[in-house]
């Protein structure tokens, strides 16, 4: 096995096997990343060195490394299941199982209601130091904290808040337990989870409801948050980005055609910007720019926050969905469920450039990276096939 991933390392520099490298695009005009301590931020260049691939199952919809890097998080909303990926062994540890109940879903074609489970699970977030997991549920209107350290379990919360039922095993053990976790209400079809850096604030993307909401966390006691805001959009919100430093954040419209600032003191839209068509996912970068997936019109493009200008863009494979920004914020991994690829883009300092299109059968929607020294890997979940891929680079000065 190592010799096939050396040999699909070398093919992918001659544009054999899959692996086609790029070496200009044309351009005009950040999902969670997991790290060591021992991240090396000068390399300048990457190269393709193999693909291990994870037994999982149909339905991942989002994945998402610990703060550490030594543990991934894949939610399978079709499942309705977590599961805990050990980085170092590639190995499932955990299984965070849902209880499902009956409830109302959404057909996005048809935009009729159909019959679905409450506990689906779609995006999540990190708060506690890792301690908590927020994840939302696609059809239950709300998120809920779901608590990964057993110092965290068994505090109740108010009679007042409903719970869900979880149930964990531990692999290769006959270790199992029920966890009730409660159920903090959003809005309807909650998407992205996104933290203030302080820890005292999450802002949730609510889909069918059209609306933003802001939670304040409380670090002692279930439910561990409580909504204190509620803002309003044009259309449908998706992508999150939080600037730490200016105090703000950046909301995709991705039904419509915009973007929005919201100023955390305020929690208030205090600016709108005109974006392509469908903008799905967003990432900001230490320079004061935003990186965005348009799932549409299969493009990303880099914007300056103070003004909203489209500094440059590229071409993606059919539907850019979820991005990740490396460490040393020069590389962008875009995941195209319907191009079935995952894009590897260069950022110049005026345009991108696509160094790496790489298959990945079974629609690629969420994708996370992990860096070490040497290498950074790209966890990938696909929608529609039994597996996680994770891609690994060397990283070259």
């Amino acid at each position: 096995m190592k010799e096939h991933w050396i040999l699909t390392g070398l093919l992918s520099l001659m544009g054999i096997g899959g692996i086609t490298p790029h070496h200009a695009t044309t351009g005009h005009g950040t999902a969670w990343l997991g790290s060591d301590t021992t991240g090396n931020k000068s390399y300048s260049g990457l190269i393709f060195e193999q693909t291990h691939i994870i037994p999982s199952s149909w339905g991942i919809k989002s994945v998402l490394f610990n703060s550490t890097g030594t543990k991934l998080y894949a939610l399978n909303l079709e499942n309705m299941y977590i599961s805990e990926f050990s980085q170092a062994s590639k190995k499932q540890i955990r299984l965070f199982n849902f209880s499902p109940t009956k409830a109302r879903g959404l057909d996005y074609r048809s935009h009729q209601k159909i019959p679905s489970f409450a506990e689906k699970p779609v995006e999540a977030c990190f708060s506690h130091h890792d301690k908590i997991l927020w994840v939302s549920l696609h059809n239950s209107e709300g998120i809920i904290p779901l608590p990964l350290d057993s110092a965290w379990r068994g505090q109740s919360a108010a009679s007042s808040v409903r719970n869900k039922v979880v149930y964990l095993s531990h692999q290769g053990t006959q270790v199992k337990d029920t966890l009730l976790v409660p159920l903090i209400q959003t809005g309807k079809t909650p998407k992205v989870i996104a933290k203030t850096a302080d820890n005292r604030y999450l802002l949730v993307s609510n889909w069918t409801s059209k609306t933003v909401s802001i939670l304040k966390i409380n670090d002692t006691l279930a439910p561990y948050g409580k909504k204190i805001a509620t803002i309003s959009t044009s259309a449908i919100p998706r992508g999150i980005a939080v600037d730490d430093k200016n105090s703000s954040t950046y909301v995709g419209i991705m039904g419509g055609n915009s973007i929005i600032r919201i100023n955390n003191k305020t929690w208030k839209v205090e600016k709108r910007f005109t974006v392509p068509q469908n903008p799905r996912h967003l990432v900001t970068d230490n320079l004061g720019r935003l990186f965005i997936s348009f799932n549409a019109v299969s493009e990303i493009a880099c914007m300056a926050t103070s003004t909203g200008r489209i500094l440059f863009t590229a071409k993606t494979h059919a539907q850019p969905r979820t991005i990740a920004l490396s460490e040393n914020q020069k590389f962008l991994f875009v995941t195209c469920y319907l191009g079935n690829k995952i894009d590897v883009f260069k950022i110049n300092p005026g345009s991108f450039r696509r160094i790496f299109s790489i298959d990945c059968p079974g629609k690629p929607v969420g994708i996370a990276l992990y860096e070490n020294k040497d290498t950074i890997e790209a966890w990938v979940g696909n929608y529609l096939v039994g597996h996680l891929n994770v891609f690994t680079f060397k990283k070259i000065k």
